[in-house]
Parts: C-alpha cells; sequence; structure tokens
C-alpha cells in the first residue's frame, strides 16, 4: 500500500508524520473522504472545495488544490482497487505542546483503503449527547472526532451501523458520518445546515436530485417518520430499517427506492457532479 506524505509517495510502513504534529497533538486538521470505485475519484471537485472552506474556517493555509489532485491520483493509480475509500487528511503541522501553531508548514497525507458496498438498508439509533449549533467548529470537516468515536461504539453495542444527533435546541441534526432525510406525509425532508449538521457532499446532490426540503425538524420526527434514510460518501443513499427499537415496516419506502435509483442513475452519468 502506497500513501503521499508530504510531497511524495511511501510505503505504508515507512510513511511518517511528526509526533508533534497539531493534528495529532490537538485534533488541529480538517479531512475529506472520498469514493473512489476503479480507481476514479467521486465528485472530487466539491469535496476539494470543502477542504479549503474548513481549512478557512479553523484558520489554516489554503490548501494547494493541485497537489491534492496530483496526490490523489498517485495514490489511486499506486493501490488499485474496485472500490476504496481516499481520505485526504490536511493538518497544522508540526507545532509545540499546546494549542498555538508553529511555523512549519502544514501536513498532508493522501491515503486509500479498500472498502465494500455497503447493505441496502441499516439500523440506526438516537443517541442523548448533542451537537452545538453554535460551536466555532459547526459546518467544519475536523479531525476532531473523538465524540463521533464514541457515540458509533454505541452503536455497534446495539446492533446498528449508526448514531443520530439532535442539536442543542432539540432539533433533528445528523449521524457520526451521515446525513439523514425523513419522509412526513409523503414529503422528503432533511435537517437545514443551520441546524449544526455538516454539509454533506451526498446530501446536497440528494438535495438537488430529489427535491428534498430543509426543514427544522424535532428530534422525535423519527418516531412519526413513514421512511428514513442516510446519506454519505460511502452509503450513497442508504435506507433505515430500524430506529431505537422501532421497525420501518416495507423497506425501503417508495420514496427512499426513487431516491437510491435517481442517485446511482446520476451519479454514474457524472464523476464530478
Amino acid at each position: 500500500m502506497k500513501i503521499w506524505v508530504n510531497g511524495g509517495l511511501s510505503d505504508a510502513d515507512a510513511a511518517r508524520v511528526s509526533v508533534l504534529d497539531h493534528g495529532m497533538t490537538v485534533g488541529d486538521g480538517v479531512f475529506e473522504t472520498l469514493k473512489a470505485v476503479h480507481g476514479r475519484p467521486f465528485a472530487l471537485t466539491r469535496h476539494l472545495d470543502r477542504l479549503t472552506a474548513s481549512a478557512r474556517g479553523l484558520g489554516l493555509p489554503d490548501p494547494d488544490l493541485d497537489e491534492v489532485r496530483r496526490a490523489c491520483a498517485a495514490v489511486l493509480d499506486a493501490n488499485p482497487m474496485l472500490l476504496g475509500r481516499l481520505r485526504i487528511t490536511y493538518t497544522g503541522g508540526t507545532s509545540p505542546l499546546g494549542s498555538d501553531r508553529g511555523d512549519a508548514a502544514p501536513t498532508l497525507v493522501v491515503a486509500l483503503g479498500e472498502s465494500v458496498r455497503r447493505p441496502d438498508s441499516t439500523a440506526v439509533i438516537t443517541v442523548p449527547w448533542t451537537r452545538n449549533e453554535r460551536s466555532a467548529l459547526t459546518g467544519l470537516k475536523t479531525t476532531s472526532y473523538a465524540e463521533n468515536v464514541v457515540a458509533l461504539a454505541r452503536a455497534r453495542e446495539h446492533g446498528a451501523s449508526e448514531a443520530l444527533f439532535a442539536n442543542t435546541v432539540g432539533q433533528l441534526c445528523e449521524g457520526t458520518g451521515s446525513n439523514v432525510f425523513v419522509v412526513l406525509d409523503g414529503e422528503l425532508l432533511t435537517p437545514p445546515v443551520s441546524s449544526g449538521c455538516l454539509a454533506g457532499i451526498t446530501r446536497a446532490l440528494a438535495v438537488a436530485w430529489t427535491g428534498a426540503q430543509e426543514r427544522d425538524l424535532p428530534q422525535d420526527v423519527l418516531e412519526r417518520a413513514e421512511e428514513v434514510f442516510l446519506t454519505s460518501t460511502l452509503r450513497d443513499v442508504q435506507a433505515v430499517h430500524r430506529i431505537d427499537g422501532r421497525d420501518l415496516p416495507g423497506v425501503p419506502g417508495p420514496v427512499t427506492a426513487k431516491a437510491v435509483r435517481v442517485f446511482a442513475e446520476r451519479a454514474a452519468d457524472d464523476l464530478d457532479p
């Protein structure tokens, strides 16, 4: 396995980042995860735009997107696989211990891991912790993911693949690594970005391609929704068949099934929409 680290490819077991890298010591970094099919990344331009926006939100220098594109191409060429998870990580670089950054250049790592097609449907749970829609990190895809690790571990303990959060005012927000859509009275709805959720790339495409409406939703909408599905880079559109102890009948429902079909067709027509 070959990994790109700061300007070139290295064998995975020889790839090195300083133990004083600010991404490691304080989580001062941003990242993107892309789906790669037969060595070709999906929605690369959108992901790079969000990488830049996240970096600016943390006060990091803009990443050199030409270099990032070269790095992605080199990693994909060096590691042929049918379906892969391409991960771009960009951090504050080597810095003193503590929250202040040093003067070193940012760190760029691009890696690829093999993936498998997700099941057609999944189970989710809700968790008692909240997303802070007023946080300094709201809307940024940062490497500070410990909260998600804890929530996802609880989901696994309950036989689920995802955990869903409300925000601080009790509105439905997002999953640890996914956005959520619900069907209520036949209408397809999803929380707005103002709820504190990440502006998911797959979410944005699903909204555009299905006509879903953004709306503030109470968390208990999950108890009443006729259909629920998740969107994310590696899930695409995935139906939900159980929420906590509630089984949803007839999964996928008609709205979800149409969303799955439309997304697959549109994504196949354009790898960089």
